[in-house]
Formats: structure tokens, sequence, C-alpha cells
């Protein structure tokens, strides 16, 4: 019983956003067989996000395992002041996505994937365009690829000898 309760509430806290959801027919003896693939984003708006990718035969069986890969690869988020705190561009094969800090109260102004995860993630204000291939996947791992690149805020006033106060204002 306690551990239904902590289930529910560790599910509260997180927002799931459904991507892609992707059917595809393999032909058989008897006719078509069906399976799915679903593509979400968790985040629980304070700045940590991630991505999962599940399959199955059945569309709700397919979500739930792509909800829980999410959760288990979830990253930080560099917030300041509700958007990023320098512009980044991520890649990932053929696509890339450039990120750009924007100004209080622009909103996100970015495509579907992108704008999926920085809902997600807590982030208020910024712009980002997906250039090259825009395969949601794709599209998805490049904004990863580039979270990754941003650097965190004590570690670059440390290497540049300075106060966190300087660096962030």
């Amino acid at each position: 019983m306690e551990r239904r309760d902590r289930d529910d509430r560790s599910r509260d806290i997180y927002i799931e956003k459904l991507v892609k959801l992707n059917r595809t027919a393999k032909v058989v003896k008897g006719g078509r067989r069906f399976s799915f693939s679903a593509l979400t984003v968790v985040g629980d708006r304070s700045g940590n996000v991630g991505y999962g990718f599940g399959k199955a035969n059945d569309v709700t069986e397919a979500i739930r395992k792509s909800i829980e890969k999410a959760k288990r690869n979830m990253v930080k988020l560099p917030i300041k002041n509700g958007t990023i705190p320098h512009q980044t561009v991520g890649s990932f094969k053929a696509s890339r996505v450039l990120m750009m800090p924007a100004c209080p109260g622009s909103g996100i102004i970015a495509g579907g994937p992108v704008r999926a995860i920085m809902e997600a993630g807590g982030i208020t204000d910024i712009m980002a365009k997906s250039l090259g291939s825009r395969t949601s996947i794709n599209v998805i791992r490049a904004v990863f690829e580039g979270i990754q690149k941003i650097g965190d805020a004590r570690v670059v006033a440390h290497n540049r000898g300075k106060a966190l106060k300087d660096m962030w204002g």
C-alpha cells in the first residue's frame, strides 16, 4: 500500500509529453500485425528533463515503456532567469538544433520536439531553430547533445577565476 502511494507522488511531480507515436505493420499469414513505438519527454519543470523511446504491441504499453526510460535518462538543464545561459548548437546525425536565450516574456519560440523538451524542463523563454533533418528522435537527441554543451556556471566561474556572482549577475 505504501509503495503505491509513493509511485503516485512521483508521478505527480513529472510532466509527461508524448512527442511521437508511430504504428508499423507486419504482414503475416493471418493478415497484418501492428506494433507501436512511442517517443516521450518527461520533466519536472525545475531543470530536470529526459526522453525515452519504447516499443510494444500495444499503444499504452509502448507509452509506459518510453516514460520509464525517460525517467531513467534525466539530465540537468541549466536555467538562468527562465532561459538558458548562452547560445548553443546541438547536433546528432543530420539534425542540428540552434538554441538561443530569449528575453523574459518572449515565450518558447521552437518547433514540436524542442518545445516539448523546454516546457517539460521548466524553461519559459527561449528561441530555437531545427536545421537539417527534422526526424523527431534525432532532433531530441540533438537538443540533449546541445544541453550537454552548456557549461555549468560554477565550473566556468572557477576556470575563469571569478566569483559565481560576477558571472551570473
